[in-house]
């Protein structure tokens, strides 16, 4: 069981987003070249010792910025809400579920944006999808209290969140919520991907 996070712990989270969300602002506005770290410190209103002591670079704030807005509610709401009797790969389903909201798809297609435009965005995508998959990882682990061969909820996470990143650098037409089927002719919605990749799991392919 975690520690409840204390009002330190609480100050350095929110100086983190903070410094993130104005990364991610200006990103948005002015695209990856049109601003520099002493930017994001100014709007935000931290030094610039102060966005060293939690980032490397503006990549990795506006990187943040886009994990910190992943609920970390997600993984209580699924282990109490699903019945015990169920599967590693429903439970896996309700979390996606969970995770992919329509603002957090919102959210991803911005970053997309960014990234195909500023190829240094690049490797935090995978990154966002990384940190995801062993989030997902444990979650399933903990629910199936060592029901499940060592290495299933691995391999089970790692098929499915790896058949995201087709979605992500635009080799699969899947349209993302708030995008116009015009701009993706012949484009299957997100549920439909999601619920067409799960059916090849449930049918073992």
């Amino acid at each position: 069981m975690n520690p409840k996070p204390t009002l330190r712990d609480k100050k350095k989270e929110a100086t983190a987003y903070a410094l993130a969300q104005s990364a991610f602002e200006l990103a948005l506005e002015l695209g990856m070249d049109g601003f520099i770290v002493d930017d994001v410190v100014q709007k935000a209103g931290y030094s610039r010792r102060t966005f060293a002591n939690y980032f490397s670079c503006k990549e990795e704030a506006v990187a943040e910025y886009f994990m910190g807005n992943i609920s970390k509610e997600d993984k209580n709401i699924l282990l109490t809400g699903l019945p015990p009797d169920a599967t590693p790969l429903e439970a896996l389903y309700n979390l996606l579920k969970l995770q992919f909201t329509s603002e957090f798809l919102y959210q991803l297609r911005q970053f997309v944006s960014l990234a195909n435009q500023y190829p240094s965005l690049e490797p935090y995508i995978l990154s966002v999808f990384r940190r995801l998959q062993i989030a997902a990882q444990q979650t399933l682990e903990q629910f199936s209290h060592g029901r499940y061969a060592d290495g299933y909820t691995h391999l089970l996470a790692g098929a499915v969140y790896g058949a995201f990143v087709p979605i992500l650098d635009g080799r699969l037409n899947v349209m993302l919520p708030g995008e116009a089927q015009d701009e993706h002719s012949g484009a299957m919605s997100f549920d439909q991907y999601l619920n067409s990749m799960f059916a090849y799991l449930r049918n073992g392919f």
